[in-house]
């Protein structure tokens, strides 16, 4: 599911600078989901406190890479290390959902969207819809009980806010979201 096009470039389709954008938001510290962040030096880096910690300790575990964040590792941009939910613009439009278990951070995002009403992005609480349906843990979790919880809290969110739920990882589920670009306009 690697993008074929750079964050930068497809912004560029939205006539959108990255020094435009104010918020980057980031489901966990894994590199497939931070990878280009640093294209977005000037927003703000909306990160869960626990992964904020792992990226910044003195000695990172191997699957971390403190360098695809170093701009605000190093000072040169703003850092929100969320420790629970976050309501991004205080409207409910889009809200960190706190889903720790994965790492130690993890958030999911619940965006409502006009044309298809509330969207979570799972980031990777869970990996595939087997593993949504079965709750099964892939062994590369920091934490089982935690994942198990952040599980069954998606699973309540979206039966209560009757959400379309996008596992990021899942190649079904792309199907499921508004095409880009004509759908961010």
């Amino acid at each position: 599911m690697a993008p074929k096009v750079g964050l930068v470039d497809l912004l560029a389709q939205l006539k959108v600078s990255p020094e435009q954008v104010k918020y980057i938001g980031i489901s966990h510290f894994h590199g497939d989901h931070i990878g280009q962040a640093n294209a977005l030096p000037k927003a703000t880096l909306l990160i869960g406190k626990g992964d904020w910690d792992v990226l910044t300790a003195a000695k990172p575990p191997a699957n971390a890479n403190p360098q695809l964040v170093s701009n605000w590792i190093s000072g040169g941009g703003t850092v929100e290390a969320v420790p629970l939910d976050k309501d991004v613009f205080g409207d409910g439009s889009v809200v960190m959902l706190a889903t720790p278990g994965h790492t130690p951070g993890h958030h999911s995002l619940l965006v409502k969207l006009a044309q298809k009403g509330a969207v979570i992005l799972s980031g990777d609480a869970v990996h595939f819809q087997e593993n949504y349906d079965g709750t099964g843990v892939p062994i590369f979790n920091f934490d089982r009980s935690q994942t198990l919880a952040s599980i069954d809290r998606l699973k309540k969110i979206a039966t209560n806010l009757k959400a379309t739920l996008i596992i990021q990882h899942d190649a079904r589920d792309v199907a499921k979201l508004p095409a880009f670009p004509a759908a961010a306009n």
